[in-house]
This record gives structure tokens, sequence and C-alpha cells, in this order.
């Protein structure tokens, strides 16, 4: 589980009102502005620029200032002010009619005479002399422009200047801010109105040649399983202490824009996590756990949306969503194969006939199959609607079985993209591609004696390369995975060499040293060529072409 620190910021709700109004009002979205504040009676009052605004008042431009306070919340003895003194200098420049119409169908000079009555008639008074006395308009000394001092002091402090395209300039800086702290991939396209960042898919598949960035767990746990999000945004982790974990992959830190887990309040089994798996859409998680139980998850906010308790007898090994999404497909320790309701939460059908660990369970690529494997050396196609097993093979390679001879583990079984072919890893030095009756295509092993390491510097291991002169035994697989557009086929094995070969032809491509300690899986990012593998350590460790 990861440590972190946040802080609590209030933001008044008014405030992003104001910043909304503003962006209206720079892109003369006039309209909009006027209905927003009237619904909201909240007001910008900005200006942009107090002096000029005072100086409009100073000289006296009524036109310009009563235009500018239109737009403005200002208190209503300060508006009767401003609207007294625009009647006297209309009176003294004779502009009878304006002033009359000013004094008895505006707001500000009604309530003058509701409130100071006393004004309002030195106002008509002034109105109905045939000639102008500044004495008697201004009494107590008071001059034409003292008055309008006073008046542009008093509007002044009601209004205050930002700085332009302060909304977007807010963003930008929310956005860079998160970029900074692992939450968004730097560089990177962002859809500001969905929230996401857009991953263009690799122009082509590359072998991941250089360990860009490593996850580090606490001492004693480890992450026991791991999953990439189909949209490419998220590297989710499992680990021995219960906890679930999403990743920045580019970055490696804990992804804090998860409210949740600013907060520290992580998605959590009450066991070890051995399986984690997304929905198609990369909204919900799977998680199954060593003690029979799942979960699934809605990711964004870390909220449990059903739970299985106990979905099996033993540990879950796999979970998977049904491709509607409406179902979660489950492999166990207890032999079984089973498919539950995420509506009901029931258990739907049951998948009986292995006769050790299954190890992998999914759907075959048109939906209508279930494939699994297990570590009595056989592979099972089941009829997705009845549960009855359609066929069991042995994988082999045409010269006599290869796991059901040697009790061979088959780790695990998954679609190729095309029709009726699936992938087999087994845990022995090899691979294979068959097709649904299990028919050989295609045999996937590193030459007894390669060498093509990624790095001199790094560890060889053991996996048919040369170590101090002399060649070692081929190790096994432990995990195998395609490129995202499955013409790479990477083969995992326990010492941490990966083995990469061409899926079209078999042909090994090279081998490089992924971890130099012992290795517990490895998952292929979706879109591109990225590869993260776990060790025992307590490392994740990212690799990219």
């Amino acid at each position: 589980m990861s440590q972190s620190n946040s802080t609590n910021m209030e933001i008044e709700s008014s405030d992003v009102i104001r910043l909304i109004q503003q962006f209206l009002k720079e892109n003369n979205l006039l309209n909009s502005l006027a209905a927003l504040q009237e619904e909201t009676t909240v007001t910008l009052n900005t200006v942009d620029s107090i002096e000029a605004f005072s100086s409009e008042i100073l000289r006296g431009n009524w036109d310009n200032v009563l235009r500018v306070v239109s737009q403005l919340r200002i208190p209503e003895k300060k508006l009767m002010d401003l609207y007294e003194q625009i009647v006297i200098e209309l009176v003294e420049l004779r502009e009878i009619g304006t002033a009359r119409t000013l004094l008895r169908q505006t707001t500000p000079t009604q309530l003058l005479r509701d409130q100071f009555p006393d004004r309002y008639l030195h106002l008509e008074q002034i109105l109905s002399r045939s000639h102008f006395d500044p004495k008697d308009a201004y009494p107590n000394g008071i001059s034409k422009e003292k008055r309008r001092q006073i008046i542009a002091q008093a509007l002044s402090s009601e209004v205050t200047v930002v700085n332009p395209s302060r909304l977007l300039t807010l963003l930008g800086q929310a956005l860079k801010f998160q970029e900074q702290q692992g939450m968004l991939p730097p560089d990177s396209a962002y859809d500001l109105f969905r929230g996401t960042v857009s991953v263009e898919q690799a122009e082509m598949d590359d072998v991941p040649t250089k360990c860009y960035n490593t996850i580090k767990f606490p001492k004693k746990q480890h992450a026991e399983s791991m999953a990439f999000s189909p949209n490419g945004q998220m590297l989710v982790t499992g680990s021995t202490d219960g906890f679930i974990e999403v990743w920045n992959y580019l970055t490696a830190k804990l992804r804090k824009d998860l409210k949740y887990q600013a907060e520290d309040n992580l998605m959590s089994m009450e066991d070890a996590v051995l399986c984690l798996n997304f929905s198609k859409d990369s909204e919900m998680l799977a998680s199954g756990a060593q003690d029979g139980k799942i979960k699934v998850w809605k990711v964004q906010t870390g909220q449990c949306l059903r739970r299985y308790s106990p979905a099996h007898q033993g540990g879950v090994t796999s979970v998977c969503f049904s491709p509607d999404g409406t179902q979660i497909l489950s492999a166990s320790f207890d032999l079984t194969v089973r498919l539950h309701g995420l509506k009901s939460g029931k258990l739907l059908k049951e998948f009986r006939g292995h006769t050790s660990y299954v190890n992998y369970a999914s759907f075959s690529l048109d939906g209508t199959q279930v494939v699994s494997s297990s570590s009595d050396g056989t592979i099972r196609i089941w009829d997705f609607k009845t549960a009855s097993c359609l066929s069991s093979f042995t994988p082999h390679d045409g010269t006599g079985t290869i796991a059901g001879a040697a009790g061979l583990t088959v780790n695990s079984c998954f679609p190729y993209p095309k029709p009726n072919q699936i992938v087999a890893c087994l845990k022995a030095p090899a691979a294979y591609l068959l097709n649904m009756d299990g028919n050989v295509i295609r045999k996937f092993s590193s030459p007894e004696n390669a060498t093509d390491l990624a790095s001199d510097t790094q560890p060889a291991g053991e996996s048919g390369a040369k170590k101090d002169g002399q060649v070692v035994p081929m190790t096994d697989y432990s995990a195998a995975g395609l490129s995202p557009q499955a013409e790479i086929l990477y083969c995992l094995a326990e010492n941490g060499q990966l083995h990469c070969f061409y899926a079209a032809t078999g042909k090994h491509i090279q081998t490089l040293a992924a971890a130099d300690g012992e290795v517990i899986s490895m998952v292929t990012h979706p879109l591109t060529n990225v590869i993260a593998v776990n060790t025992l350590d307590g490392r994740v460790l990212l690799w990219k072409a």
C-alpha cells in the first residue's frame, strides 16, 4: 500500500461561476453571460482596467459608465449617488427630457425617491427651474469635480481586475500539476471534457528493449497480479497484502487524480490478490483473491459494485468479463471454472472436468465458447450456453504428447486474433499456437544456444544462454502475451528472460533479461509497445521499445 498526504482546499461555487462568466465575456458571449448572471445572481464585477473605469467617471462619460455598470452588481446607495449626479449634469447641459426620463423611470432614482425623498425632491426642483445654478445643485461647497471624484472612488472599490483567460490558465495549471504528480502521462493529448488521455496505437509492433521505470513495493510485499486497462490509460496491481492500486504506467506513480487513492482509501481484498481483469470499456475491474472471493469495482470511484463471497472453494486464479460485460468468468484451485451474474450476484454455470488446478479461463474470440487451461496438462473447450465440455486435449508438436505425458502444467491459454485459434503457454520452454481442435499450428521455443541478450551488462540467466562459457538448460515459461497488433509473441521465463517471437512464423527474434530475479508474471499494453513484469522481490519492471 502506498502512502500519501493530501490537503483539502475549499473552492466557492460562486468563484467557479465567475470564471465561467469571464470566459463568456472574453469570447463575446454576452447573452449567455447575462442569462448566467440572472439565473445565479452571481455577477462578474470585473473591469478591464480600474484606472480607465475611474477616468470615464471623472470625465463624465456617462454613456460608457452606465454601459459598464449595467453588467456589475453595485450597492443601491452607490447607484443612487451615481444616478443623482448624472441627472444633475444632464440638467446643466439642458438635456431636460433625458434628465426627466432618467429621474422618473430608472430603478436607482425610484429607490432614491422612496428612501431619500428630500434628495429626490431637490432633483425635481432643479429640473423645473429655467436656469442652472451650480451652488443650488451642489450645496455645502462641493463642486461637480469633487462629486465625480467621490463617485469614482466609491464605484472603483466595488470592481476588480483579473488576468485574461483565467479559466483556461487555471485548467492548464491543474493539468500541469497532475502531470508532475504522475496523474497524467507527460506530453499526452488530454480530453478535458471527458477527463481522459487519448492513447494512439503504435504504428508498428516492436520489441521492448529499455527498462524505463520501476514500481517498488514495501518489504515483504509484492504484486501478485497485474492488468492494463483496454483503453491503455491504467496499470493496476494486486498485491499479497490485498491492496489493489492504479498506476500511471509511464511515471510509475500512483494515480492521485483518483480521489480514493489520494485519500489512501484503496480498493482491497481480505487476502492476496491473485488475478485482475478489466471490462471492455475500462470502467469496471474484477479481482480474485487467495481466499476464493471475487469483487467487482468501479475504477473511477473505487466503489465495490459486487461481491462473490466466496466464489470458489479455493484461490481464484483468473477472472474476466463476458463480452457484453454482464457476467464474470472465473477459474480456481478448486478445479472448476464458474460463471457469475454481475447484476444478480449468483452462480450461473459451473464447468467441471479438470483434475487439477485451473490456471486460466477465457472466452473464445466469438464469445460462444470458454477455453480453460489446467495443471492437469490439458486445455478444455466448453460450450458457453450449456457448460458441456466440447473437447479436451494436451498441446503437442506432432511428435507426441508434450504436456500430458510429462504432466506439465498449462499456465494459460488465450485467444489469438484469428478465428478458432488459441495461444497456450506451458510450464516448459515452449508455447503453442493451436486450433480449437488441439492441432498445433506453430511452436515457439528459443534456440538452445540463444545468446542475443538485450544487454551484455545484464545477467544472462539460464534460459539457453551461455554462462561462463557453458550452455545451461532452458528455463520454463511462466507467462505469455501478444504485442498490440499481435505480430510478436512474448514468453517470459521463470528466470526473468523474455523470449520474443514473430507470431506469424514462430521465428525467434530476441531474448532479453527482463528481470534479474525470480518473476511472477507479465502483462502487455494493449496499444503501445510496453510490457510490465512483476518480480518476487517486490518490483514491477516497465519496459518499452
